[in-house]
């Protein structure tokens, strides 16, 4: 996710004390193995959304009941401030998590700079050929091992079936030239907006990107490719959507709005990803769940394409639990864990034996996911893989208030990754 999920922290995720985390802890936390048995505290930082971690907290307790010695501490910690807040943790060699869930570009930037444990020949790693492969490639970096996968993920277009209907849409639009004809017929039929074009994160950005046969960088070649003219034409189809009514966006909060234009009836159309499916589900116009419509996101002039995203468990390499840690991520990737996650929220397991679970296989959420993020894009798997965000983001505020052109804001993209990438032509 992804992504800007904007989800409520608990008041503990802002007040950590340095007894409170492995990395500094003391007395029980400092507790590995005696007697053969587990022990000691393991930390936990969890970065889902509002809707998700309820079900992540009762599952991560749940490691207690295997093993009653060690003492789990759950902190929920918003996603857009779980990267930096690790980086000063573990750079300051203070208040740092045992375990952390890690968004799957965060995986090789914190590994390159030393903070994570290689797993490699650890408990964590169970049945590594049980995982999907392009789960496992968001795990690695410099041929070692750095997280196990927690859950995979991509992108669709979401759509509320009963607006579509009233409009007169018979299904729900393939490629953008449909995307903005239905918008046109929603407009004019109930006087709402077919679509909302999320503004403020540039991971809503990647699949107009894809759609022009374009791309951020080629990492196998150290190319930069953004400023390519398949970069300037997404920036001059989001711009278009926008300009010709078939949108509104945003240009702060984009999560909160577009969450709530849609789940109450604003909009009719949206992209997302599996880690929306509960939260929308909770608005009113999805009190029947059946309301709630999936298909893949629209296709630009070359391809319909969409990311590769998900969720990893780490450990922190100045865990002073490592045992307990170790165990504690090989728990919360296992196939159990993992079939519980898919059935009480939806998400999408790393593990294949997982999906001829019946209760996973028979989820319709499932049944449209898997063979998407089947076919999804894999973002570059490098340390400044999460960095290549923040230029996106800024030129796509640029391109929408009208401050540049789409072929400026490829231009600067392509600049902005040069100071990034120094070994990138």
């Amino acid at each position: 996710m992804r992504r800007g999920i904007a989800a409520t922290a608990l008041v503990a995720a802002l007040a950590l004390t340095t007894a409170a985390c492995g990395g500094d802890s003391g007395g029980k936390g400092d507790s590995a193995k005696k007697g053969g048995k587990l022990s000691g505290t393991v930390t936990f930082w969890d970065t889902s959304n509002e809707a998700e971690k309820g079900t992540y907290q009762a599952l991560a307790e749940g490691f207690e009941k295997l093993h009653p010695d060690v003492d789990v501490k759950y902190v929920n910690v918003p996603f857009g401030d779980a990267n930096s807040k690790f980086k000063n943790a573990a750079g300051g060699n203070s208040g740092a998590p045992d375990v952390m869930r890690t968004e799957v570009a965060w995986v090789a930037d914190f590994a390159s700079l030393g903070y994570l444990a290689p797993l490699d020949g650890t408990a964590a790693i169970d049945k590594a050929e049980d995982y999907l492969p392009q789960a496992a490639a968001s795990t690695k970096f410099q041929g070692k091992t750095y997280a196990v996968p927690q859950v995979i993920d991509t992108m669709a277009l979401f759509y509320n079936k009963k607006m579509l209907k009233d409009a007169g849409v018979a299904k729900p639009p393939a490629n953008i030239a449909e995307l903005k004809a239905a918008s046109a017929k929603i407009k004019q039929k109930t006087g709402k907006t077919g679509f909302y074009l999320r503004g403020d994160d540039a991971y809503w950005f990647l699949p107009f990107l894809y759609g022009e046969g374009g791309d951020m960088v080629n990492a196998k070649d150290k190319q930069i490719t953004v400023d390519d003219p398949a970069g300037a034409k997404a920036f001059a189809t989001i711009k278009d959507l926008v300009d010709s009514k078939a949108a509104i966006t945003d240009a702060a909060d984009g999560w909160n709005n577009m969450q709530n234009a849609f789940k109450n009836g604003e909009v009719a159309m949206m992209l997302n990803g599996p880690w929306a499916i509960e939260d929308s589900r909770s608005g009113k116009q999805f009190t029947d769940k059946s309301n709630l419509g999936i298909a893949p996101v629209p296709a630009g002039s070359v391809k319909q394409a969409s990311p590769q995203g998900g969720w990893n468990l780490s450990v922190y390499a100045g865990s002073k639990n490592l045992d307990a840690s170790y165990e504690f991520a090989k728990y919360m990737s296992s196939a159990k864990v993992q079939q519980q996650t898919t059935e009480k929220l939806s998400l999408l397991p790393t593990r294949t034996s997982v999906y001829a679970v019946p209760s996973v296989a028979g989820n319709e959420m499932v049944k449209f996911f898997k063979p998407a993020v089947d076919k999804a894009v894999e973002r570059p798997w490098i340390p400044q893989g999460n960095a290549l965000f923040e230029p996106l983001k800024v030129e796509m505020a640029n391109v929408l208030t009208g401050k540049a052109s789409p072929e400026q804001a490829a231009k600067s993209s392509g600049e902005a990754y040069s100071k990034l990438l120094k070994d990138y032509k």
